[in-house]
């Protein structure tokens, strides 16, 4: 079993950034392959291109970047996103690479004069770590809960055939950091993985 863990933050020591890092230790030490993708250290430009649209378009070969990106997600089981939201979202840089790398012919295929669409990742388990400035009870009563689920759960992954199995809210409050990284090295530590057949 392997997991992909990436996030995308401008600040390298940022709650995020810990946070990933704090699941990919908790993982490793689990004897589970890991491996982790700093979005904005490497550089991911997230700008849909015109390359990007002509592929789209033809359900063709993506750009050579985009196309590594997605050979990196199909050599693991499980992508683990890890995010501060931003206006009730994931930043621009993680769903500008969502954008690129979830395209037609990789994560669904349409035909033309077809309704419908094909799914194409059955097989990728997705994990959601969100770290909030507010606690789940003010996402839950103003609905943002649900809208987030919609839009990410729904919209993005379940349109592509993947399948969302676990999702955790941490608070960012500064006061609140050594708590949220203990939550997410207990998650970590705790995530239910399929068992490598031998």
């Amino acid at each position: 079993m392997s997991v992909l863990v990436i996030h995308s933050h401008p600040d390298p020591e940022s709650l995020t950034a810990q946070t990933a890092g704090t699941i990919a230790t908790s993982l490793t030490q689990r004897s589970i392959d890991v491996e982790r993708a700093d979005l904005h250290a490497e550089g991911f430009d997230p700008r849909f291109s015109t390359a990007d649209l002509a592929a789209y378009r033809a359900g063709s070969t993506p750009p050579a970047s985009i196309g590594a990106e997605q050979a990196r997600v199909d050599r693991h089981g499980d992508l683990v996103l890890v995010y501060p939201v931003f206006w009730w979202s994931m930043p621009g840089q993680l769903k500008g690479w969502i954008d690129r790398v979830f395209g037609n012919g990789w994560a669904y295929a349409e035909q033309p004069g077809v309704h419908g669409h094909q799914k194409l990742l059955g097989d990728l388990r997705v994990h959601l770590v969100e770290l909030a400035a507010t606690d789940d009870a003010t996402y839950e009563r103003h609905g943002y809960a649900e809208a987030m689920r919609t839009q990410i759960a729904h919209g993005i992954f379940d349109y592509c055939g993947a399948t969302v199995v676990s999702q955790i809210r941490l608070e960012s409050a500064p006061t609140e950091a050594a708590t949220a990284l203990a939550a997410a090295r207990d998650w970590a530590r705790d995530l239910a993985l399929p068992v490598a057949v031998h």
